[in-house]
């Protein structure tokens, strides 16, 4: 390894990623415990705050964990962990407490405190993202992708604050449900989607690995996924018949990027040593790849279709597709790659470069692997015929066999990162 690449912090993106296991844990624990809370209509208290836990807790906390690693192995930028940092931590990690905790006891006021609290720290942190992305050695078109994605976080931060101080003041106009879906839309496409997008040009390749794209096609992803995401915000908020162009304007964005990731798995590079016949990252990805055809195909239905129990039973399961099968899974391939590869830096950064480590393709436990891929194919479809069926039954299968395969990825993770501190490091 060439010591001019310096290692990430390792303190902070582990408090970031362990936070999310938790999170994502305890919504999966929650609704294997009490099922019958979570079947049937989607829209109360309790159940938000489940969402909640895996959209800011697990989709969001891992990316903000992910982005002090991926800084400078992918996009070449430099990302300290600074003490203000770790203030914006506590301040999400509060937030995101205090929000769920007054989501399950149905005290809004201080939910929209908590709101606000969660926001300030995850704004502050996608700030210093968009100014330090702004000098990285990378294409324009994939800073224009991490960009974008942050100023949709803080579209969307802001919206969700006002529909929290709405549940007490009763102030925004328009229905309640329109609003809340023009929200989650912008998180989950708009935050999330656009960053897995950007990334996900630096870092699939890594992983496959491969060539890496190039050219004026990539901002063709960014410009069609922003037109779209604002404009199905909008045409969402003000329940416009114009919704329909705007997803299938995201669809093409979605598509760009698929045919992306088709040329690089056509334009493979060797196989490193070690490198195991099955590889579940890869799997992971696979599923994820196929949750998303569905909850596209799923979304675009709903856009035409009138609101009916039908379609709100179709929208609770486009909602665990899209967020758990698509976008929560992602997260798991991604980790499944990029632990080991920062555990070996930072194992050799402990020995001052003087003791190669063990290859990162053999820090895993391959049994605890296929144990958290089966986890999440079962519970994933298991959960989305639950939410269909309004049946307990099938929603409590799906959150226990999420739960077994979040719990025992815990494991495997912690397995892997230990060893960097048996050497000692830094934070």
């Amino acid at each position: 390894m060439s010591t001019a690449v310096k290692p990430p912090p390792r303190l902070l993106p582990l408090l970031y990623l362990g936070t999310a296991h938790v999170s994502l844990a305890l919504a999966c624990l929650f609704a294997a415990l009490w099922p019958q809370a979570v079947a049937g209509f989607f829209y109360h208290s309790w159940l938000i705050g489940l969402v909640h836990l895996v959209t800011l807790g697990w989709i969001s906390f891992s990316i903000l964990g992910a982005i002090y690693i991926v800084a400078p192995l992918a996009l070449r930028m430099e990302l300290s962990a600074r003490r203000l940092d770790y203030v914006a931590y506590a301040c999400a990690l509060i937030g995101i407490v205090g929000m769920v905790g007054h989501f399950w006891i149905q005290e809004y006021g201080g939910m929209a405190w908590s709101a606000g609290t969660v926001a300030t720290g995850v704004i502050y942190m996608t700030v210093r993202i968009v100014l330090n992305v702004r000098r990285a050695s990378i294409p324009s078109a994939v800073k224009l992708h991490v960009v974008l994605a942050c100023v949709n976080f803080w579209i969307a931060a802001s919206l969700g604050v006002h529909i929290a101080i709405d549940k007490v003041l009763h102030f925004l106009p328009g229905f309640v449900l329109t609003n809340v879906f023009a929200h989650a839309h912008l998180a989950a496409l708009g935050w999330a989607a656009m960053m897995v997008v950007g990334v996900g040009y630096r870092l699939l390749p890594m992983t496959f690995p491969s060539k890496m794209p190039s050219g004026r096609s990539l901002y063709a992803s960014a410009i069609l996924l922003e037109t779209g995401v604002i404009g199905l915000f909008v045409t969402l908020l003000i329940r416009s018949a114009w919704a329909m162009a705007f997803g299938l304007t995201i669809v093409g964005g979605l598509v760009v990027f698929l045919s992306q990731v088709a040329w690089m798995r056509g334009h493979l590079a060797a196989k490193p040593a070690g490198a195991p016949r099955i590889d579940f990252g890869f799997l992971h990805a696979c599923s994820a790849g196929l949750s998303l055809v569905v909850a596209i195909a799923l979304g675009c239905w709903l856009l035409t279709a009138p609101t009916s129990t039908s379609s709100l039973q179709v929208a609770a399961v486009y909602g665990v597709i899209g967020l758990l099968g698509f976008l929560a899974q992602m997260v798991v391939a991604m980790e499944a790659r990029l632990l080991p590869l920062v555990s070996w830096f930072w194992s050799y950064e402990a020995s001052g470069y003087a003791v190669p480590p063990p290859s990162p393709h053999a820090m895993r436990d391959r049994t605890l692997q296929a144990i958290v891929f089966i986890g999440w194919t079962v519970g994933v479809p298991a959960l989305a015929v639950g939410m269909w069926a309004a049946s307990a039954r099938w929603v409590g299968l799906g959150a226990w066999a999420l739960f077994t395969g979040v719990a025992i990825a815990t494991l495997d993770n912690a397995l892997v990162v230990a060893r960097t501190f048996v050497a000692g490091g830094r934070s």
